[in-house]
């Protein structure tokens, strides 16, 4: 699947939310986000034949969390779902850390091949950036209008994760393992 097409199933769900708050309101655009999520799923599956774990688990927590938005009709749910899934994220990433196991190696390794010092440092940038996403998601959440979160979630979270893994080049560059470049054909 190419680049494009990953990044809109990615990010397809967030917006059509967005936009469906302002035509519809926060209950129905967070029953639309999660079948929107689902749905995503679904078509990576259907186009790749295998979905990121952390898409998964993004989904179920888009499932419980706006799940309970609608049932409870309480916004703060659906707004401290960034919150639990950066510090769920942060939690299994540490914890595999302590294991001595690079989880992330393992959700990564298709996009690129570093050194085993390339992924602990990786992972513990992105552990820490993730806690950062979560503190913050909830002074969002609570210090502004569910309007101002909104605008922060699209507007916001999303540059600040481009703008960290921009950062990561230069970790990315002295730590990745080239391939081995086939031979040239004799002359």
């Amino acid at each position: 699947m190419n680049s494009f097409l990953k990044f809109l199933l990615e990010l397809g769900p967030l917006v059509i939310f967005f936009a469906c708050y302002y035509a519809l309101g926060i209950m129905p655009a967070t029953a639309v986000f999660m079948v929107a999520t689902v749905i995503s799923g679904i078509v990576t599956y259907a186009l790749t034949r295998k979905v990121s774990p952390l898409i998964v688990f993004s989904a179920v927590v888009v499932l419980i969390f706006g799940g309970l938005t609608i049932w409870l009709n309480d916004d703060l749910f659906i707004k401290m779902k960034p919150t639990i899934y950066y510090f769920a994220v942060s939690f299994i990433l540490a914890g595999g850390l302590a294991t001595g196991r690079l989880i992330i190696r393992d959700i990564m390794d298709m996009a690129i091949q570093l050194t085993e010092r390339g992924w602990h440092v990786f992972t513990v940038r992105l552990v820490l950036f993730f806690c950062a996403l979560g503190w913050l998601n909830i002074h969002v959440a609570q210090s502004y209008s569910f309007e101002t979160w909104l605008w922060f979630k699209v507007w916001g979270f999303i540059p600040l994760n481009l703008l960290f893994f921009m950062a990561q080049m230069p970790l990315f560059m002295r730590h990745e393992i080239k391939a081995e470049e086939p031979p040239a054909p004799p002359a």
